[in-house]
């Protein structure tokens, strides 16, 4: 069954997602997931969120009712790794302090985790990027965490924003890294019908 509408139900808030998908020609709905995002004992970079991924999604068809019920649902998660350790969000300017510290002068993943589902179909995807950092002086990461771009970014950075000029290569998706890569997307809304 084909759907005509050009519209999808994104399971966040965040307003990178919402450009990303106006940039592929999609409007969306925001309902933000409120799932538990705790990492499980021994549970890889890619298996948590390729499992948080499809949590929001499945969290927001529950909440579903009326003409949303005829909308796909999209979700996303979006987690910094190095190594087996995973960079979350900042729980505050510290903690941003340290990962940057941390991730400073590496080769990184940023794995992002899409799920698609759409009545009793369930489509997942996972994209992960290889980022290489420069070295960063705390000099660097103190005026960074002034400007308040790190907050609410997984690894607390934004490559598309003030972080950028820090980013020497990426092997992978500028998308993937931004938080909803498009080629992934793109082809789980088509095996949705989408």
């Amino acid at each position: 069954m084909q759907m005509n509408l050009q519209k999808v139900i994104l399971a966040s808030q965040s307003p990178r997602r919402v450009a990303i998908l106006k940039q592929m020609g999609i409007d969306c709905v925001v309902m933000p997931a409120d799932i538990d995002e705790s990492k499980l004992a021994s549970e890889s970079p890619t298996d948590y969120v390729l499992r948080l991924a499809k949590h929001k999604a499945l969290a927001i068809q529950q909440q579903l009712n009326g003409q949303h019920a005829e909308m796909p649902i999209l979700a996303a998660d979006t987690t910094v790794a190095l190594g087996d350790s995973i960079f979350g969000k900042p729980e505050n300017d510290a903690d941003a302090m340290q990962m940057l510290k941390q991730l400073s002068a590496t080769q990184h993943q940023v794995h992002t985790a899409v799920a698609g589902v759409f009545k009793q179909q369930i489509e997942l995807a996972l994209n992960t990027t290889l980022v290489e950092m420069m070295p960063l002086s705390d000099a660097m990461i103190a005026a960074y965490i002034a400007s308040n771009e790190h907050a609410d970014k997984a690894g607390s950075y934004a490559i598309q924003g003030l972080a950028g000029s820090w980013i020497k290569r990426i092997d992978g998706s500028y998308t993937g890294v931004m938080g909803l890569p498009v080629h992934e997307t793109a082809m789980i809304l088509k095996k949705l019908g989408f």
